[in-house]
């Protein structure tokens, strides 16, 4: 299937945790794959440069590694070096990424996964990234399911009226300001 053909759905399993300005946004996502196979997409460079909003230059499944990640779609070429502060196979992964902490937690749930989310980011920004982590969960599933429609990232998934929608949606959702531009 290509991207022209994926259709994202409605903003859902988004909230924001505030704690003063530090704004978190929390995503929760029921996969129906198993937790060690959400691991390995989110831990392998192989499979992280299908979906992710960033490359990584080596394997995120080791802690105290410490990895370049490399942000797609940036107008220049931004790389960052992050320590991997917890990778506890197959439940927890936590580094920095775009200024902030994120954190991802697998549990089982059915046959597959109960995956989510907590990452800092800019409140002006948030509905922003929740839009964008929706479309690349949805890329994410799709990559496990056997069935990859190519990662969706960046300026030009921000041109998409689909996405355009959905950040819509999850400023509604969120109750957060659209940012001006």
């Amino acid at each position: 299937m290509s991207t022209v053909e994926y259709m994202p759905g409605h903003a859902a399993g988004a909230r924001i945790d505030k704690d003063g300005e530090k704004w978190t946004l929390v995503i929760v996502r029921e996969l129906k794959h198993s937790p060690e196979r959400v691991w390995s997409a989110l831990t392998d460079p192989a499979q992280l440069s299908q979906w992710a909003p960033y490359d990584a230059d080596g394997s995120l499944a080791v802690a105290g590694a410490t990895v370049n990640f490399t942000t797609i779609g940036a107008p220049k070429e931004h790389i960052v070096a992050t320590e991997i502060k917890r990778a506890v196979a197959p439940r927890v992964l936590e580094f920095e990424w775009g200024g902030g902490p994120f954190r991802w937690e697998l549990e089982p749930h059915g046959a597959g996964t109960k995956l989510t989310l907590w990452a800092n980011i800019n409140k002006q920004f948030i509905a922003m990234g929740a839009a964008g982590m929706h479309v690349c969960l949805d890329v994410m599933d799709r990559m496990l399911d056997g069935d990859p429609i190519g990662r969706m990232v960046g300026p030009a998934l921000m041109q998409n009226q689909e996405w355009q929608r959905l950040h819509k949606e999850y400023a509604e959702l969120l109750d957060v300001p659209m940012p001006k531009w």
